[in-house]
């Protein structure tokens, strides 16, 4: 008779050998992406200041680039990556920098840039759109900390050149200094939230009240959640935790609601949104100022810092804000936002057909639902 196969028996330690062994590939695999992008810049920058000597003072002719090209990719069968147009962008790349970066291969002792390692993180194509959409250094380089420390794939790193967070961020008006214990802590917070938001994920216009659909801050809390990712990324990154919309708070048996619910990992304290349409007004102050000593009351952890209030409205006027901030005790502070509102210009002229179309179809859908009604049919 066959033996049985004998059942082998895994030493006690060894899950956690999977683990080390796994993580130990991972962080491989992260060092060897992260000095192959960094080599691969220092190359576009040599071959960007070779392309730029050579084309700049009328040495080469205006096809040189695609025939340079041609030949590699003879010469190279396979060649990727050096396009006309990718060889174009590398010179781009090497004018953009080389009156700010010492190349011994780009140490940048003289660059301003504390962590060189992150300046070498970031990718070519990422460094290619920054130098495309900002020309000031001091702003460049904060997108570069910012992709570097995010993370961001190219599409979020357009996403906030658009919303001009440079520009924006730790601008907003705030009383955290007042309301936060701790110096460290209210500087943190300042520079984790913005004075304005780009949600260009919800079009306004497609709501409308006449026709009975809702105009309130819930269409913009709805679309924003639905459209979570990029609502995180417009807020400021992964930092942003999601707890919930509409949250229910429940104090002596009244309900209340707060619009959106945030976790800031940073900050270690929950954020909650006040979502209002219009202009500011003080009297918004006293409904957030309410939900953050409820939040605190019914849901902090202990070891959590209280926790912020961010009002967004369309329209802030500063000077009314800070004063109206003065007379509150918990952490708020108040920025506009941007949502899509406006219809393109080939599109205005059919409004009004648009419009008419849209009664049309709500008079229906109102005119079927009396008749099922009508008919025993409840909906």
């Amino acid at each position: 008779m066959k033996k049985p196969a004998q059942q082998q028996v895994m030493p006690r330690d060894f899950s956690k050998a999977v683990k080390e062994i796994k993580l130990a590939i991972l962080q491989a695999r992260a060092k060897a992406a992260h000095l192959a992008n960094a080599e691969a810049l220092k190359l576009y920058f040599f071959v960007g200041g070779y392309i730029s000597k050579k084309t700049r003072n009328a040495k080469w002719g205006s096809g040189a680039i695609g025939a340079l090209s041609e030949r590699l990719q003879v010469e190279l069968p396979g060649l990727r990556g050096f396009s006309a147009s990718s060889i174009k962008r590398m010179r781009k790349f090497f004018e953009a920098w080389s009156d700010v970066i010492s190349i011994r291969p780009l140490a940048m002792a003289e660059f301003g840039v504390a962590d060189v390692a992150e300046f070498l993180s970031v990718g070519f194509t990422h460094h290619c759109v920054i130098i495309e959409k900002v020309s000031d250094i001091d702003e460049r380089l904060y997108y570069i900390h910012a992709c570097a420390k995010g993370m961001w794939s190219v599409e979020q790193l357009q996403s906030h050149l658009r919303a001009d967070d440079y520009h924006h961020v730790g601008a907003l008006p705030n009383n955290f200094e007042k309301a936060l214990s701790s110096m460290a802590l209210a500087t943190q917070a300042v520079r984790s939230f913005k004075d304005e938001y780009l949600l260009d994920l919800v079009n306004l216009d497609n709501v409308d009240a006449r026709y009975g659909y809702e105009t309130d801050e819930r269409v913009l809390s709805k679309s924003m959640v639905a459209n979570i990712e990029k609502t995180i990324q417009a807020l400021g990154g992964n930092d942003f935790c999601y707890m919930g919309r509409e949250k229910r708070l429940v104090l002596e048996d009244e309900e209340f609601f707060v619009d959106l619910l945030f976790f800031h990992r940073g900050l270690k304290a929950m954020v909650a949104i006040e979502l209002k349409m219009g202009d500011f007004h003080p009297g918004y102050l006293g409904q957030l100022d309410f939900y953050l000593a409820a939040l605190d009351k019914l849901m902090k952890k202990p070891d959590e810092n209280p926790t912020i209030g961010l009002l967004l409205c369309e329209k802030v006027n500063k000077p009314v804000v800070q004063l109206a901030l003065q007379g509150y005790s918990q952490p708020i502070g108040i920025a506009t936002y941007q949502a899509l509102r406006n219809i393109p210009e080939p599109y205005k002229m059919l409004a009004p057909v648009i419009d008419g179309v849209r009664k049309v179809m709500v008079e229906s859908a109102k005119a079927k639902s009396s008749k099922r009604k009508g008919d025993g049919i409840l909906l």
